[in-house]
């Protein structure tokens, strides 16, 4: 979360419906504390529920989670574009589509078990976090792209190490 506590502009009356219902994927992010946390637990029990319940080979399910990825971050760079401006925030804390988008990046290609889910989580939520380079550099993008494409590095990152994880332990 970049800056979250740069305020741009004064906040806006207008809501738009649609961006905060992505933005906030849902009201996920109006939950305290930790919101972003809250975002990406949703976007695990979503993954881990429609694995168990429509029972994937692990190649559609690889490849369901990375077109959601995709979606996510389509969707998500207008909606925290407008979630940000109308917050008159750089990067509102509320705004977890990106968390979405990089947890389901990181969740790609991994087995559909718990083990692997939280070891998915923990790692992407230390590199959302902790941003190492060139992490941190992404989110100076402007509005949503920066909102959106730091996250999406991060689940990069975390779909790397798991994948590592796997390999060699």
């Amino acid at each position: 979360m970049a800056n979250s506590s740069v305020q741009l502009h004064p906040p806006t009356e207008k809501k738009t419906l649609w961006a905060w219902a992505i933005g906030t994927f849902f009201g996920a992010g109006l939950l305290k504390p930790g919101p972003g946390t809250y975002g990406s637990i949703a976007a695990v029990l979503l993954w881990y529920a429609a694995a168990h319940i429509l029972h994937p080979s692990p190649v559609a399910l690889a490849v369901g989670t990375a077109i959601g990825a995709v979606i996510a971050t389509l969707i998500g760079i207008p909606a925290a574009t407008i979630v940000a401006r109308e917050s008159g925030r750089e990067d509102p804390g509320h705004v977890v589509i990106d968390e979405v988008a990089g947890q389901l990046i990181a969740l790609i290609a991994i087995p559909a078990d718990w083990q692997h889910a939280a070891i998915s989580l923990l790692l992407f939520r230390a590199f959302d976090i902790l941003k190492p380079p060139p992490i941190r550099q992404l989110e100076r993008l402007p509005a949503g792209t920066g909102i959106m494409l730091d996250d999406v590095a991060a689940g990069l990152f975390a779909l790397i190490v798991a994948q590592l994880v796997r390999l060699y332990f």
